[in-house]
């Protein structure tokens, strides 16, 4: 079969993930259900099976992940896509596309993650770091996007797919893809999506300040979101004998407009800082990604396979000050920053007997510079190195377990501090196969981090405070977890899971400490105690027919056990912390009409206030909320290729913001009271057309 190799290492990953994954599915014959135009999402926190969902028109992140037991998505700017994992942000993750390394500090106003669902052809979410075979604290995110083995149907050489699309609040766009096979060897794809965006309104139709008083002059309308986005996709596939391919993409991105100066902050701050100062609200703005990837993949039998990747992956993020220029003599006109990383990963799978073994190589280099009005001022520089092994082994029919071991080398030359560091990790993980449907799984994970380096775009660490003596982060991650799937009380498919996770994390990094007498700083980075969090995730579904449904519950609570120097912060969450969150989803398949349904419910409630790390000041209570969205799917028959999608986000426009954005009220020396929520859009009537070749 061809592509056979790239198969069995997209299997043995995913199966490496969920073997020790919290709430892994009892049945692993789903890892290689493919879909033609969508996005597979799998979760080691619930059962998803084969979950496309097209039907959304996701042109969020958010739109694709916020169901997952465990995960959420904040911010509502296209700059400031930030996924949380268990209240951990994405700097605490470990986020890759295609294998390369995203994971860049660029600006504490914005997120650290900027892709376009429609690129994505998967979504492998491991929530809580569960195995050896990745580093980080919280987790790993892994993006796929489209290729072309994945898109040919059978029989098929060449394809192609034009999309359009429309929503009411505020965005339109396209989409063009070509891909095929040429001979038996190579094959290909191109792809460009286009989506321009103007500023969208809030629901009900009235921003408010944090007395609910309507916020002069803005009409319920967000300023500061009209931008245009570029997403650019070529992949080489070259089969060079039976069990090896070579690859090569290049993966380009970029988001400009008349961006708000803080794209994470509620537009009722902007305005009053910008009325303040006496500058504009919004600013020229530009963010650049390229992404160059060489792959390699060998099947050399009985099991064994590898995949080498090399790739260089560089950001920029660059902002028009001119009009802070001529309002502050000596401030730069034009600000740029970089990120860059580099990266080798090479990830074995080999079955000896009763063991499964996964091992392999990871480094990744990691530099920044800081450059206003095109002098380099500042730059940094780190690199992380691991070597892991992770063994699964079989004992019996119904009994197996999972030992790892991961060696970190991290190095960094940071204005923070100038030190290498590094740790031996260790995991274990047992599984009980009561039957084929029931699955019991207890595992623990060491944990490590090294300290970060700045984010760019306010210096690259120019004006940090040096800390020698900071420390790394370690800890310990240990979960619980039951799954069962079986055709029961009726159903074609009846699953239920549950997962019980504890994560401590030993001295903790906070990046806004205050500073010890003697140090000349607001704030500095240091340890500042020990983390806990604990929660549960639990799904339940129930598939008949055509109906399928998905019941999900989740909740992390956060405590910092402060040490002796930094007391007043002792009790303290994560700021990124939400509530109870519970999410509903149906779909309901119509053959006879060509025709798919789908419902999702979101359900958030509300956080009281309480001390946190980075939060609102003054009130840092976070509201909840709930909100529906439906859509509908026509593939008429007599049509071939043609796909005809509309749908309504926020159905009963909710007034909400996600609680892993900016909320709440702070109090600033100089310009008071600031209103942080970043609110998401109201009401948005979506529609796409589709045509596949």
């Amino acid at each position: 079969m061809k592509h056979n190799a790239r198969r069995k290492l997209n299997a043995a990953l995913a199966l490496c993930i969920a073997g020790v994954g919290s709430g892994a599915q009892a049945n692993d014959e789903q890892i290689e259900e493919v879909v033609i135009w969508g996005t597979q999402v799998r979760a080691s926190s619930v059962n998803l099976g084969e979950e496309d969902i097209a039907i959304r028109q996701a042109d969020h992140i958010s739109d694709l992940l916020r169901t997952v037991p465990g995960v959420d998505v904040g911010g509502s700017h296209s700059l400031n896509q930030r996924v949380t994992i268990r209240s951990l942000g994405d700097r605490n993750l470990r986020v890759s596309i295609d294998g390369a390394n995203q994971n860049n500090y660029m600006y504490h106003h914005m997120g650290n993650l900027q892709i376009h669902a429609d690129i994505l052809q998967s979504v492998n979410i491991d929530v809580g770091t569960n195995s050896v075979v990745d580093g980080g604290l919280g987790g790993a995110v892994r993006f796929e996007t489209k290729d072309a083995a994945q898109l040919l149907r059978e029989g098929q050489d060449l394809g192609a797919r034009v999309q359009a699309f429309y929503g009411d609040n505020a965005s339109e766009g396209y989409a063009a893809s070509g891909y095929g096979r040429v001979g038996d060897s190579v094959d290909f794809l191109a792809y460009y999506h286009y989506l321009d965006r103007d500023n969208y309104e809030v629901g009900g139709g009235e921003i408010e300040d944090e007395n609910g008083d309507e916020v002069p002059g803005t009409n319920g309308e967000v300023k500061g979101q009209e931008g245009e986005l570029d997403n650019v996709l070529v992949k080489l596939g070259w089969d060079l004998l039976p069990g090896q391919r070579l690859e090569f993409s290049y993966e380009g991105y970029e988001d400009e407009g008349d961006y708000s100066y803080r794209p994470d902050m509620g537009l009722a701050t902007d305005i009053a800082i910008a009325d303040s100062l006496g500058l504009p609200l919004t600013y020229d703005t530009e963010f650049k990604r390229d992404t160059y990837l060489l792959g390699y993949e060998l099947d050399w039998g009985e099991g064994s396979t590898l995949r080498a990747t090399v790739y260089n992956n560089k950001s920029t993020l660059w902002r028009d000050e001119s009009a802070i220029a001529e309002a502050f003599p000596g401030s730069p006109s034009r600000i740029e920053g970089k990120a860059e990383n580099t990266g080798l990963n090479l990830f074995a799978y080999s079955v000896l007997g009763r063991h499964a073994l996964t091992y392999g190589l990871d480094v990744i280099d990691h530099d920044t510079e800081y450059k206003p009005d095109g002098t380099k001022v500042s730059d940094e520089q780190s690199t992380d190195s691991a070597l892991f092994v992770q063994d699964r082994i079989t004992l019996g029919e119904q009994f197996a377990l999972v030992p790892g071991l991961r060696y970190n080398y991290y190095e960094v030359d940071s204005h923070v501090v100038d030190d290498d560091f590094d740790e031996l990790s260790a995991a274990l993980a047992g599984e009980w196969q009561v039957s084929n449907s029931l699955l019991f799984k207890l595992s623990g994970t060491q944990l490590f981090q090294g300290p970060e380096i700045a984010e760019v775009f306010i210096g690259a660490g120019v004006d940090d405070a040096p800390n020698p003596d900071i420390k790394a982060q370690t800890g310990l991650n240990t979960e619980l977890s039951a799954a069962y799937e079986d055709g029961v009380l009726g159903a074609d498919r009846f699953s239920a899971g549950v997962t019980l996770f504890r994560t401590d994390i030993d001295d903790y990094i906070y990046e806004y400490a205050p500073p010890p007498a003697g140090v000349d700083a607001r704030y500095w980075k240091d340890n500042v105690g020990d983390m806990e969090i604990e929660g549960v995730e639990a799904y339940l579904g129930y598939d008949i027919g055509g109906l399928s449904t998905l019941l999900t519950y989740s909740i992390a609570d956060s405590d910092l056990s402060a040490s002796a120097a930094y007391d007043a912060l002792d009790g303290a969450r994560i700021d990124r912390e939400q509530g109870d969150t519970v999410s509903f989803m149906v779909d309901y398949a119509l053959p006879a009409w060509d025709l798919a349904l789908h419902w999702d419910l979101l359900w958030v409630d509300d956080l009281d206030a309480g001390s946190d790390l980075d939060g609102a000041s003054l009130d840092n209570a976070k509201d909840g909320y709930t909100v529906h969205n439906v859509s509908a799917r026509w593939t008429p028959q007599f049509v071939q290729g043609l796909e005809l999608t509309v749908g309504v986000d926020n159905l009963f426009d909710e007034y909400y913001s996600s609680q892993s954005s900016r909320t709440g009220v702070s109090a600033h020396p100089r310009f008071g009271e600031l209103y942080l929520t970043d609110y998401e859009p109201g009401r948005n009537i979506k529609g796409t057309i589709a045509y596949n070749f």
